[in-house]
């Protein structure tokens, strides 16, 4: 009975979120529409559609998304769209970009680990991995993904002039290119200033395009699957134990597993 009162009480702030945040988004399409900018509204509405996404993966494929799982989702979407791309907060703000790619990471791991671990307790499989094995997959999958993106940042940039990898002022190089003698040997050398097309630039610094940008979200994405692995770890070595670990690990329900094994 406590159980499902506190299933209950959870499925109530989980739904107080989605509305919050829905509302938030509506608003913001509503502000968009007003002043113009219908490339916002658009995001605006893709974010709703991403908002049904969990629900549909619950539905369509029978596996139960915990609640605090869910809310990250919610969050972590509100926060690339909403807060990031049409409030401009990746420029406001300068980790912000660096938030969503560790939790970027977090998630993908999640994710991976899941897929792994509904395998591994799945009848249908001989080969049983260890909690170390499944928790490396996922940190991999989770890895992989995060290439993938940078893929695509790079594409959007190279192909249509965006900046979705964002420039970096870097204030000194290290480069055997500038070697007078021609030894492989780097020489160091602070930037005081750039030139531009006969245009003088006082950034501090060289203009970095992309490379540093794409390290520093590789980076915290490692960061955000290793967080994730150790959860993971730990929870299948204490299987069915820990609020953390069950409150962001999605499960096959238990129904679906009993239809599939009468058919």
């Amino acid at each position: 009975m406590k159980m499902r009162e506190g299933k209950s009480q959870f499925n109530k702030h989980r739904t107080k979120i989605e509305v919050v945040l829905t509302i938030l988004v509506v608003v913001s399409i509503v502000r968009q529409f007003l002043l113009g900018n219908y490339h916002n509204m658009f995001l605006g509405f893709l974010t709703l559609i991403l908002f049904m996404v969990p629900q549909l993966i619950d539905k369509k494929l029978g596996v139960s998304i915990p609640v605090g799982l869910e809310t990250i989702i919610l969050v972590f979407i509100f926060s690339a769209e909403i807060l990031g791309e049409i409030n401009a907060f990746y420029v406001k703000i300068p980790i912000w970009d660096s938030i969503l790619h560790t939790t970027n990471g977090f998630l993908m791991a999640a994710i991976g680990f899941a897929l792994i671990d509904i395998f591994n307790r799945s009848d249908k499989f001989s080969i049983k991995m260890s909690p170390y094995f499944v928790a490396f997959v996922a940190f991999c999958f989770s890895m992989t993904v995060g290439v993938l993106w940078e893929f695509f940042e790079f594409s959007m940039d190279w192909f249509f002039g965006l900046d979705m990898q964002k420039d970096w002022i870097v204030p000194a190089i290290s480069s055997v290119k500038l070697n007078p003698t021609g030894a492989n040997i780097p020489v160091h050398v602070d930037i005081q200033s750039i030139v531009v097309n006969g245009q003088p630039w006082n950034l501090g610094g060289y203009l970095d395009i992309g490379i540093v940008d794409t390290m520093k979200d590789l980076m915290v994405n490692f960061a955000g699957a290793v967080v994730f692995s150790i959860i993971g770890i730990i929870y299948l070595k204490h299987r069915g134990k820990g609020k953390l670990a069950t409150s962001l690990i999605p499960k096959v329900r238990e129904n679906e597993k009993t239809e599939g094994t009468n058919d």
